[in-house]
């Protein structure tokens, strides 16, 4: 009797498992790296294609305060393809999600049948809220020169936010707006760009010491003050980036192309992109200057990123040229060092680990010491 009750019980799990597959659709609608909400009333879940055209779907509200995993970035990292939560930073393997955090997402079956997608789950799934609003977001599109170039001095628009930033001299009240004023813009709860002149130069507080590049000291990271350094050079650096973004949507918010159009609405879609990721960078890296016993604004900071920024101010194409291209062109050949990073940590042996923690010296640490030397022989060959 007990054997056939595990068998019923079985059989009645496979059934209501079979009972669950929802059919969201066709594949060719879904492109490859692009995070699909599929919505219920009770349920929100993430769907995601890998470049192999495998399909993988996980809750799409973030297990650690519910972000909105689908408009987080995807990463690959290693044999992992993370999406990252865009609130707080939160990283989510679509596969098992897993996270480096220790939480954990809730992961779908799914399955292709005659090109057609399924996921295992008991709830209806649509994409209709979705595709209404690329519909929407593409009628914007169109009429981008009407309703997106209003020159507008209220806080409906993109500009009157980039310039408060910009007209904020606290670093950490900067980095809150950016992050306030990204969630607003890509929610859709602004959408207007408007215009509005920037200042000359971004505010900084009155108790910043600010001399110029050629003093800054920064060692190689083998003392504690070092690397103190270095962390507070490189937060520096994001606060500045930071300031970039915003600038160059304000400042040239109102440009033209020689045909007489606007710059479209991705432009500005991608900069409040860069704004928010620096302004991440900026907090993560003052977390670590608070544990270090240090802080942001306690060293003196260089401001050379901005000089290039003031030649520019009156040129759009010369100022994405030299700040946007050369700039980054120099970070992407540094990005390059960052495969070599994981190689240097996976090469240490677990014994080695102590040894530094003993030292004083995190595995944050560790990179940011590697990092610093390798980015002192690329200029110093350049």
């Amino acid at each position: 009797m007990s054997k056939f009750s595990e068998d019923l019980v079985e059989a009645l799990k496979d059934i209501v498992f079979d009972c669950n597959w929802q059919n969201v659709g066709d594949i060719s609608q879904f492109e490859s790296m692009k995070c699909y909400n599929l919505e219920d009333e009770d349920q929100d879940i993430l769907l995601i294609r890998d470049n192999t055209g495998k399909f993988y779907a996980i809750d799409s509200r973030c297990s650690h305060e519910g972000g909105p995993l689908e408009d987080g970035d995807i990463e690959e990292l290693g044999e992992k393809l993370l999406v990252i939560c865009p609130w707080h930073s939160f990283d989510f393997d679509i596969r098992d999600g897993s996270s480096s955090t220790g939480l954990k997402q809730q992961t779908y079956e799914t399955r292709v049948v005659n090109n057609n997608l399924y996921i295992n789950t008991p709830v209806t799934l649509s994409l209709h809220i979705q595709k209404q609003f690329e519909e929407q977001n593409e009628e914007l599109v169109e009429k981008f020169d009407k309703n997106l170039l209003i020159s507008e001095s209220g806080e409906e628009s993109l500009c009157f936010w980039a310039v408060k930033i910009l007209n904020t001299c606290d670093p950490h009240e900067k980095a809150r707006l950016t992050d306030e004023v990204a969630k607003k813009w890509f929610s859709g709860e602004l959408t207007q760009v408007g215009h509005k002149n920037p200042p000359d130069q971004p505010s900084r507080p009155e108790n910043l010491t600010i001399i110029d590049p050629s003093k800054i000291r920064r060692g190689k990271g083998g003392t504690l003050a070092s690397r103190v350094a270095l962390l507070h050079s490189l937060a520096n650096i994001e606060q500045w980036a930071m300031d970039l973004s915003w600038d160059i949507i304000a400042r040239f918010s109102d440009f033209k192309f020689s045909n007489g159009s606007n710059l479209p609405k991705e432009f500005f879609s991608d900069f409040v992109k860069v704004a928010r990721d620096e302004s991440k960078h900026f907090v993560l890296l003052d977390k670590r200057l608070k544990e270090l016993g240090s802080h942001f604004g306690a060293l003196a900071v260089h401001n050379g990123l901005w000089e290039s920024a003031t030649t520019t101010k009156s040129n759009f194409l010369s100022r994405l040229a030299i700040v946007h291209m050369v700039h980054e062109a120099r970070k992407n050949k540094e990005k390059k060092f960052a495969s070599s990073i994981f190689r240097f940590l996976r090469s240490l042996k677990h014994s080695d680990y102590p040894r530094y923690f003993f030292a004083g010296i995190s595995p944050v640490d560790i990179i940011v010491i590697w990092v610093s030397n390798m980015l002192s022989i690329y200029y110093e060959n350049r």
